[in-house]
């Protein structure tokens, strides 16, 4: 009787002992931060919230006040460390992972299989974009990422999704081109596909700069938005592709007429400074000459006679006939 007593007593403190005494150990990977919770409730910095951090700037007044979460005390990667049995440990890798802009968490057979997300541009074309986005849970907002929301990924490509069909509905280019240029583009315009697809760096800023505010308020950094490809339905690709063949085409012969005109008008130019060069130095003997004339003809008339005649002798010797104006009645 005491035996079996004394080895149910045994039993239950070897229990207890690896229960919660040895199993009360745990470690924190490297790509990993960890927050514990004492009876369901999360350990804080005291009464510091993430409006005081610096990702509350992405949020507008409107907003502030329904993401504010509080700050938790994060457990940093190393170990042992060591829990109560009243306290459990929440693990979160902050990994920078891969997913394609197309996936749908919560229904991956939509948008074709995750391949391809459908949009509608602003003259009404069913398109198709593919492309991905990186991002990583926030090490400065745990509480959101994990419990502020059940599923912060599907909240975050819902919320991702909905402001890129947002600018590609409302999408318009904005070239700042040359006049002929702008011109050119006029033969294609309305197709805001070649727009898009023109502009996909900016479309891709763009993105960032919106989804900035997606750590505020679910706790997950986007890293980058990578739109790689925006395809238009099968049945007007061939349409389109004419199109745009016409228009480079047109856009070539422009090219070369304005190339023509430029190097036209720039020989006339240099035509016009050397015909100037030309007839400058054509006068500008005359004028020496005449500069001569007149200080000999300030020395006196004799001066000025004896330089005619001297001239005259100097053309009779070069002549080979003369003819000289008698003077008889």
């Amino acid at each position: 009787m005491i035996g079996s007593l004394f080895g149910a007593v045994f039993s239950f403190v070897l229990y207890v002992f690896l229960r919660y005494i040895v199993l009360g150990f745990y470690t924190v990977d490297q790509n990993e931060r960890a927050v514990k919770t004492r009876f369901g409730r999360a350990v804080r910095l005291g009464g510091a919230t993430t409006l005081s951090l610096p990702i509350a700037e992405q949020l507008n007044e409107s907003d502030r006040k329904r993401y504010e979460y509080p700050q938790l005390q994060v457990i940093q990667p190393g170990g042992p460390y060591f829990r109560w049995p009243w306290e459990k440990i929440h693990k979160v890798s902050i990994a920078t992972e891969t997913i394609s802009m197309a996936m749908d968490p919560e229904t991956p057979s939509a948008n074709n299989n995750g391949t391809m997300l459908a949009a509608v541009t602003k003259d009404q074309l069913n398109i198709g974009l593919t492309g991905q986005i990186r991002y990583r849970a926030s090490e400065q907002n745990l509480y959101a990422y994990l419990f502020g929301i059940k599923s912060p990924i599907v909240h975050v490509m819902g919320y991702f999704v909905a402001i890129l069909r947002e600018r590609i509905a409302n999408f318009e280019s904005e070239d700042n081109g040359s006049t002929s240029q702008v011109e050119s583009d006029e033969l294609i315009d309305g197709i805001s596909i070649n727009d898009l697809r023109k502009n996909l760096n900016a479309i891709n800023d763009y993105m960032e700069q919106e989804c900035a505010s997606a750590e505020a308020r679910y706790g997950v950094v986007f890293d980058a938005s990578l739109i790689t490809g925006i395809d238009p339905p099968s049945d007007v690709d061939s349409a389109l592709a004419a199109i745009n063949t016409a228009h480079n085409q047109v856009s070539s012969e422009i090219s070369l007429a304005q190339a023509t005109a430029d190097q036209t008008i720039v020989q006339s130019k240099r035509a016009v400074e050397i015909e100037t060069l030309r007839a400058q130095a054509e006068v500008e003997p005359l004028r020496s000459l005449a500069g001569q004339l007149a200080i000999m003809k300030e020395k006196g008339p004799s001066v000025l006679h004896g330089y005619r005649r001297n001239v005259r002798l100097k053309m009779f010797s070069k002549a080979t006939n003369v003819i000289l104006e008698s003077n008889d009645e």
